[in-house]
């Protein structure tokens, strides 16, 4: 799956974007925010608050809970303001 990375999160990890394969036993977003949050300080300090990080399967919103089975894209953004 491809991950995609905006605002603060793509600047604190240093890419747009990557390929990613995480282990079988990631099955939700909030597994996967937890596994990369393990690849290193940038991912660290990137998800140090998985909270407020909000996320898109396919261009589709989704919550923490949400299954990653099958997804093509998957995208980390932080909580936007109007304005």
């Amino acid at each position: 799956m491809k991950a995609l990375y905006f605002a603060w999160v793509r600047e604190r990890i240093g890419r747009t974007e990557e390929a990613l394969t995480p282990p079988n036993t990631v099955r939700t977003v909030s597994d996967l925010i937890a596994w990369l949050a393990g690849r290193g300080e940038e991912y660290a300090y990137a998800f140090e608050n998985p909270r407020i990080i909000r996320t898109a399967i396919d261009r589709a919103h989704v919550k923490h809970d949400a299954p990653i089975a099958g997804a093509r894209e998957i995208a980390f953004f932080p909580p936007m303001t109007g304005g």
